[in-house]
């Protein structure tokens, strides 16, 4: 049986792969958990790659009303899956795969935070003060230097 902290981070896990399925993290996720899954052996990480693939074909197939229920279901089956590797590993195993897995959830999470001071679709007549971002410092000056 697993450590609680273990079974949330392979529900972190399930939900990083459903949600970041067909968005720009994609690619980089796709490659990193086939890579995790496959526990270094080339065929494995290929079913691993299938599996994924066919994550997404689900996820673009699900009509309107069901897809929040293909969502869910692949999230679970995720879950699952990262379970089974965790709970198959020894002690080392599981040390360097949850480090992992928590690397993998982490880059889904930085992909779906919005950029940070992003501006766009602005237009500006005239003098115009603008400032974005935290820690930022402005200095202004108006009127004649005397």
């Amino acid at each position: 049986m697993l450590a609680e902290t273990l079974v949330a981070l392979a529900a972190a896990g399930g939900t990083a792969v459903a949600q970041a399925a067909g968005t720009d993290a994609w690619e980089t996720l796709r490659q990193r958990a086939a890579r995790l899954l496959g526990r270094g052996n080339p065929e494995r990480e290929r079913v691993e790659l299938e599996r994924l693939d066919r994550t997404v074909a689900a996820l673009e197939a699900a009509g309107e009303d069901a897809a929040e229920q293909v969502l869910v279901a692949q999230e679970v089956s995720w879950r699952t899956r990262f379970e089974t590797l965790l709970e198959d590993a020894d002690d080392d195993e599981r040390e360097e795969f949850a480090a992992a897995l928590h690397e993998l959830v982490e880059q889904v999470r930085h992909a779906q935070q919005p950029a940070a001071g992003g501006v766009s679709g602005n237009t500006f007549h005239g003098p115009t003060a603008f400032q974005t971002g935290g820690n930022s410092r402005q200095v202004n000056h108006f009127g004649s230097e005397r």
